[in-house]
């Protein structure tokens, strides 16, 4: 009996996928529920299971296919996983060679039904490397993307070195903005097709340059505060609430505070229309494998401290594991980018549509300040505000990036919702 498989509901406004990588071929056994594929949309990756243990029949969708909601992927052979047995004792003249091959075959060790980390996966197929070629490190032998890379790393390091042949005519192409290349620097080259993903972060980001008539404005932070109160009770934070405590959620509350003095930049337009949000959905970037994703913290205005760091943790884990849902992605109303993790001292933020505001943390730096009057070095944080224009005054965008300036140096006003 054939069992179909089907393209998931890929959630709200999402009308199409792209399939990205198969973990099986056709033929090999697969158990109910083992991951056969991943689809990429426009803003997460999206697993399909098995519904049924077998074989499988047949690819009907391969690797690089659009395909739509519910659409039909591959036929699974159901009850036909012992076929390679069968098969193996069946074919070929009986024998010393057949019987040697039926217990190399009978003798060779199964390997546990673990499910590797996605990230490692979609290397794997990706680069085109056997899971038999990886050694993993975790947890009952999982590979994880460390793993992966290692072996990429050992593989090139083995390959011999090949002579450049003399490059073939090049063949007519099409207008392209690209500056020509030497032939010798053409072969040292590697062309490679830009994931849905990336794709969607360029058109959208081009699109919020298009659109917005975005401005940054910029101020600097005194982090002494909020380090001191970390490093009193950190330890505790922890012990009580199980997460660290991390400087997200002093941004978090200190934004949700600014946001509702100045509602302009909580808002969006729409048409001739401007709505203003009674909620915040804060929006947090996180950079991934595949790409940056800005999973959704909802209604951070009613959560505590504890629960902001709980929920960026999960998010920021899933992210980058590629589990996130499209309705963990949607609805944000403001969005925090981190710059600093990465070393950035000052940056630009580019607007995340419909959005209408945007702010960068950056690196903390022990910098040179005049406080009462004296010199003194402090850890300095620059802040920047991306905001559009249109609906967001110079002055009210001043106004939110003080308050939050005056909520990171003074963390006590937060409490006392100040």
């Amino acid at each position: 009996m054939a069992i179909e498989v089907r393209v998931p509901t890929l959630g709200e406004s999402v009308t199409e996928a792209t399939v990205a990588t198969w973990f099986k071929k056709p033929g090999e056994a697969v158990a109910q529920d083992e991951m056969l594929c991943e689809l990429e949309t426009d803003k997460v990756t999206v697993e399909v299971p098995a519904p049924a243990a077998g074989r499988l029949a047949e690819i009907v969708a391969p690797e690089g296919t659009t395909v739509a909601p519910n659409a039909l992927l591959a036929t699974i052979a159901e009850g036909a996983s012992d076929a390679p047995d069968a098969e193996a004792a069946d074919a070929g003249p009986e024998g010393d060679d057949g019987a040697a091959q039926s217990g190399s075959a009978s003798s060779a060790p199964m390997r546990r039904d673990v499910e590797d980390a996605p990230s490692a996966r979609r290397m794997m197929a990706e680069a085109g490397l056997s899971r038999e070629a990886v050694e993993g490190t975790g947890r009952d032998g999982r590979v994880m993307k460390e793993d992966v890379q290692r072996a990429l790393e050992a593989a090139k390091a083995e390959a011999a070195p090949q002579p450049v042949a003399s490059a073939p005519p090049a063949a007519p192409q099409p207008a392209t903005l690209r500056a020509p290349q030497p032939a010798q620097d053409a072969a040292r080259e590697e062309r490679v097709r830009m994931t849905r993903l990336r794709q969607t972060i360029a058109r959208r980001l081009k699109e919020a340059q298009n659109t917005a008539a975005m401005l940054t404005t910029y101020n600097e932070a005194d982090m002494s505060a909020i380090m001191a109160l970390r490093n009193a009770y950190k330890d505790a934070f922890e012990k009580k609430h199980g997460v660290k405590l991390g400087f997200m959620s002093f941004f978090v509350k200190a934004c949700v505070h600014a946001l509702q003095e100045v509602p302009e930049v909580n808002a969006e337009i729409d048409g001739e229309d401007i709505v203003y949000k009674r909620y915040v959905h804060m929006g947090v970037a996180v950079g991934t494998p595949a790409g940056l994703v800005v999973p959704v913290v909802r209604d951070a205005q009613d959560k505590s401290f504890a629960a902001i760091e709980k929920e960026i943790a999960d998010l920021g884990a899933r992210a980058r594991d590629g589990k996130l849902s499209m309705a963990e992605l949607q609805g944000g109303t403001f969005t925090i980018s981190n710059g600093g993790v990465y070393g950035s001292l000052m940056s630009s933020p580019i607007l995340n549509p419909p959005q209408s505001g945007i702010l960068g943390m950056h690196k903390i730096q022990d910098r040179p300040v005049v406080v009462g009057g004296q010199i003194v070095i402090r850890p300095m944080m620059y802040l920047a505000l991306s905001y559009d224009h249109r609906i967001v005054d110079g002055k009210g965008a001043v106004t939110f990036l003080v308050r939050v300036k005056e909520a990171l140096e003074d963390p006590q006003r937060l409490l006392l919702d100040l």
